[in-house]
């Protein structure tokens, strides 16, 4: 059995279903959200030997029977309605928070996506994955990461001026009531005067990167998806490509030398991952620059411009390990443990 653990929204595992269905995978789409709130959850461990039990919409599941899991999109832990007493509630998602995180680590699924939860939360840390890339052979820009207010003024000069911030980690901010979130942005002289603000929080700081074109490059297993997306022809996405919204900015399938190709698959494994989803600069000069790997990246929309097959990389590598069940229904979100087998 298939254990896919998100939100019920999200589209992207729509985009596998169909798939592990075709493949005969018996599949329980679960997210974390449910617990306690409307699903219950035993552990056991007898004979030095744990197991467990999941009891959720009117079904019981032996996770013991779970050959792979999908860690995509997950809701946090939510209490009963019925526990209203802010405290109380507090602590009751504190708690079942800590319980689903020693579940997760001692399943005994073989396979994980995007990776075994706590080697997934090591390998999203931009510390980590920008050294490893750089030891991986990757151009990595010079990098500072500091909260240090006297690093922004000599940066600043050694990149000439053209010096980019960007966030430590995503996190949406507010500013005037409306949210924000941080993306790259560049740093003008007139911000240096504002320097002490950094001392409040680390910040990465970087030279910009010369583009012909960005590429986001997505990692199933051993196999590797390229796209391109022609940024530079969009005022706004010029910096960051998630800035722009305009149909026009073309994204395409990009041929990765070999070599890169390599460092790619190279960097997910030795992360101790199963899928990563890189962003490079391809620069005018030809060279790829590295800039951040998300273990758990969006790959929807590379899929629907290129029409590359990377959900049904996805539900093969989850499904290898599943035995042949002829046409068996993947559970639908709203139906958790109605799963259908022949």
């Amino acid at each position: 059995m298939i254990l896919i653990i998100s939100d019920p929204q999200d589209v992207t595992v729509h985009f596998v279903l169909p798939h592990l269905e075709r493949f005969g995978a018996e599949v329980l789409w679960w997210n974390e959200d449910r617990f306690p709130a409307e699903s219950r959850l035993t552990l056991q461990v007898r004979g030095g030997l744990p197991g467990a039990l999941l009891h959720t919409g009117g079904a019981t599941h032996d996770l013991a029977d779970v050959t792979a899991v999908w860690v995509r999109r997950p809701e946090p832990a939510r209490a009963a309605d019925s526990v209203r007493e802010p405290t109380h509630r507090a602590w009751a998602e504190h708690v079942s928070t800590y319980f689903l995180r020693g579940l997760k680590e001692i399943l005994p699924a073989r396979r994980w996506m995007p990776g075994p939860v706590s080697r997934a939360a090591v390998a999203d840390n931009k510390l980590v994955n920008l050294t490893r890339a750089a030891e991986l052979g990757f151009t990595v820009p010079d990098t500072l990461v500091t909260n240090d207010p006297d690093e922004l003024v000599p940066a600043w000069e050694t990149a000439g001026g053209r010096l980019v911030s960007k966030a430590l980690t995503c996190r949406d901010v507010r500013v005037d009531g409306e949210r924000h979130h941080m993306h790259t942005v560049p740093v003008r002289r007139r911000d240096l005067a504002g320097r002490a603000r950094i001392r409040h929080a680390p910040v990465i700081l970087q030279p910009e990167v010369p583009k012909r074109v960005e590429l986001r490059v997505t990692v199933v297993g051993g196999e590797v998806f390229a796209a391109e997306t022609d940024s530079q022809a969009c005022r706004t996405a010029a910096r960051d490509r998630r800035h722009h919204r305009d149909a026009a900015v073309a994204s395409r399938e990009h041929r990765l030398p070999d070599e890169v190709r390599r460092r790619c698959v190279a960097l997910v494994e030795s992360l101790g991952l199963s899928y990563g989803a890189i962003d490079l600069i391809l620069t005018p000069d030809g060279d790829y620059v590295f800039l951040e790997i998300d273990v758990n990246g969006q790959w929807g929309w590379v899929e629907t411009l290129t029409g590359m097959p990377i959900a049904h990389a996805v539900a093969d590598w989850l499904s290898a390990d599943e035995p042949a069940r002829g046409s068996a229904a993947p559970t639908a979100p709203d139906h958790p443990a109605k799963v259908v087998t022949p």
